[in-house]
């Protein structure tokens, strides 16, 4: 990508981190539906010359993806979608390669979420290693003339109830979507955001109301001199916690709420 786009998709990235920060948000329909959008958009070549036209104002643009999209996709999408046709892009391949890139890692961080996120880059891996090995499969998946039903029948007789369900959506998904770039760039563009997902550390952090942007960053100063590398927030919300924070990195707890404050109390006495 040219410098417009570049700079645009990483104001998309940043969006889509936002967004998923608060855990409340379903990442997995969030793919889809973005999913969803990159296939309308590689299917409409007018509508996306339109979106990325530098000559329409930009406003104008966000406009009419809102009303292309609002009861097709969830608000947050649109809102997606919106920033994303308000930027200046290269070209309007670089719109679509952008939005499908932000569904890949939706689907990625559904998989950090549920702690599947190293098994789906595993088995990303090991697919890629299988299909370099077999051709009879490789020309079965590749095969133009073959019905995308078909081609995802196939994988899913091949992945289904052997590979985390995140590695399927996005090996179907790239399968039946290729859009003109072979098994093995795809294949290799999705190791690479898993590789890139895992390598963040995220701290999932509960709290009894939202924390300011001040606490954030203290939290996540603090965090990071713990760990020792740049520390990612997801955040929640919930009342239970009662004040204070509660805290979980990987598989490690650590809880300042004033409810385990409580419970450590009530347990003392008891005791």
């Amino acid at each position: 990508m040219n410098g417009a786009s570049r700079e645009a998709l990483a104001a998309a990235r940043e969006r889509l981190d936002a967004l998923t920060d608060n855990t409340s948000v379903d990442a997995a329909k969030l793919a889809e539906e973005l999913a969803a959008v990159t296939a309308l958009l590689h299917r409409e070549v007018s509508l996306r010359r339109v979106l990325v036209d530098p000559s329409q104002g930009a406003e104008a643009k966000a406009e009419l993806a809102g009303r292309l999209l609002r009861g097709q996709v969830g608000g947050e999408t649109v809102d997606l979608i919106s920033g994303m046709v308000r930027s200046r892009w290269s070209q309007s391949r670089d719109l679509v390669d952008s939005v499908e890139e932000l569904a890949s890692t939706a689907d990625l961080t559904a998989a950090q979420r549920s702690g599947d996120l190293d098994d789906v880059e595993d088995e990303l891996f090991r697919f890629t290693r299988i299909v370099a090995s077999d051709k009879e499969l490789r020309a079965a998946l590749t095969n133009r003339s073959a019905s995308a039903a078909a081609k995802a029948e196939l994988l899913r007789s091949l992945l289904g109830g052997k590979a985390r369900p995140t590695t399927e959506r996005l090996v179907v998904r790239l399968v039946t979507q290729p859009r003109g770039r072979s098994l093995e760039a795809g294949l290799e563009s999705l190791s690479k955001l898993a590789a890139e997902r895992r390598d963040r550390m995220v701290a999932v952090v509960t709290s009894a109301v939202p924390l300011s942007d001040q606490q954030k960053e203290r939290l996540g100063a603090a965090l990071a001199t713990i760990y020792g590398r740049p520390m990612h927030l997801n955040l929640d919300v919930d009342p239970a916690v009662l004040g204070g924070i509660a805290v979980r990195v990987g598989d490690e707890i650590i809880n300042g709420s004033v409810a385990e404050r409580l419970d450590e109390v009530s347990r003392r006495m008891a005791g």
